[in-house]
């Protein structure tokens, strides 16, 4: 391989076309994009018209045996994530896969299966909200014990707000057959990602939710779920694309400090004593456990996806650490899987779920799906949204 890695993107609609303008504007410097694949020739028309000299396939797979790239960003809708990167790992080809990293963990882990028969490739996934050092510096708190066990972990995340002309922009969007899912598999593998990657896996959740209950769409668009951990410590996962102002608060509680996130900051209260211990000695019934404020230092950096694909291209070249290794994108997705079929069945479900009986239930609703026919998709720009979500 020379010093640029030869770029390809399957899949160029809303966030794979800010990717292709990421690399060819310098921002990613190990990569040179080569080629770009979509089945839409409006899409393909727009690569002509502002990726000059870059080679166009209507054909993934065209692209994919063209000999043109040594590496590949999976950018198309939920279902066709597994199918694309196994593709690419197939032919020995660097794979960056687009969250979330399928619709189900039963595909999912055929993916995985397939990453480990080729140890050569570097297989990544898009969780750029990771390069974020307030995330990244809670879960270094949490991580490292100094404050004692997880007690609870509450995340409300309702700034997702999409009117019903984002819904109408894509046939796809927001169907069962579609996407899989709605603001569950869209917009929050971020943080359902976050949540496991900074306070671990649940061993239950048990998930209330709406399906349509704020726009015309037949997925969920309001959750409420509650998590159970084996430790005993609790978790409260709320979101909705249906609060015109909402709100992005994750707050986890410890033994020895209370963590707060909220409009990028990060702030640490830390507790003179660890809660069990001043419950035991303390003898006044309405003390206030003394605490006191700490300033936390982060780096500064929040390098979001050109972070991500930096850090892939360091990984192919250099062999250096990815931002998240694609193998990860399982546990998130089980997450939301999990919240899915408590949804589905009306009860409590235990991790790691029933991957078949998902799959059927899955299915189900796939079969009945009323996935809109609203002609070519409406392109639009994501760069002012949260993630550059698709």
């Amino acid at each position: 391989m020379s010093d640029k890695i030869r770029l390809g993107i399957i899949g160029i609609g809303n966030i794979g076309s800010s990717h292709a303008l990421r690399v060819t504007g310098g921002e990613c410097p190990d990569f040179e994009l080569r080629a770009v694949a979509d089945v839409n020739p409006d899409r393909l028309a727009w690569a002509g018209a502002n990726l000059p000299g870059v080679r166009r396939f209507d054909s993934a797979g065209a692209m994919l045996d063209s000999g043109l790239i040594d590496a590949c960003i999976v950018s198309v809708p939920h279902y066709d994530h597994p199918k694309y990167a196994i593709a690419c790992m197939k032919r020995g080809i660097h794979v960056l896969v687009e969250k979330p990293a399928g619709v189900y963990t039963k595909q999912v882990r055929e993916m995985n299966e397939e990453a480990a028969r080729h140890p050569e490739v570097a297989f990544g996934l898009m969780f750029n909200q990771r390069t974020n050092c307030v995330y990244r510096k809670t879960r270094e708190l949490v991580q490292s014990g100094a404050y004692g066990q997880l007690r609870r972990v509450n995340w409300v995340i309702t700034n997702w707000y999409r009117p019903q002309a984002y819904y109408d922009s894509g046939d796809w969007r927001a169907t069962w057959a579609g996407e899989g899912g709605g603001v569950l598999l869209n917009q929050c593998p971020h943080q359902l990602d976050l949540w496991q990657w900074i306070c671990g896996m649940p061993v239950s959740v048990q998930s209330h939710m709406r399906f349509g209950q704020w726009h015309d769409i037949e997925v969920e668009d309001d959750v409420t779920t509650y998590a159970e951990y084996a430790n005993g410590a609790t978790g409260v996962f709320v979101t909705t694309t249906g609060d015109a102002h909402g709100t992005n608060r994750l707050e986890i509680q410890l033994d020895r400090a209370r963590i707060t996130v909220e409009d990028d900051r990060l702030s640490l209260l830390e507790f003179e004593v660890s809660e069990p211990e001043w419950s035991r000695t303390n003898t006044q019934p309405f003390a206030t456990m003394p605490a006191r404020e700490v300033e936390v230092p982060t780096d500064g950096q929040n390098p979001q996806h050109s972070g991500v694909i930096n850090a892939w291209g360091g990984a192919i070249l250099r062999g250096e650490s990815m931002v998240a290794r694609g193998e990860e994108g399982i546990n998130g997705l089980m997450l939301s899987n999990a919240m899915h079929l408590s949804a589905f069945l009306g009860q409590k479900v235990t991790l790691p779920i029933d991957e078949e009986l998902f799959y059927r239930e899955l299915m189900k609703r796939v079969a009945t799906s009323r996935r809109k026919s609203v002609g070519s998709a409406v392109f639009a720009d994501t760069s002012g949204s949260y993630g550059g979500t698709k």
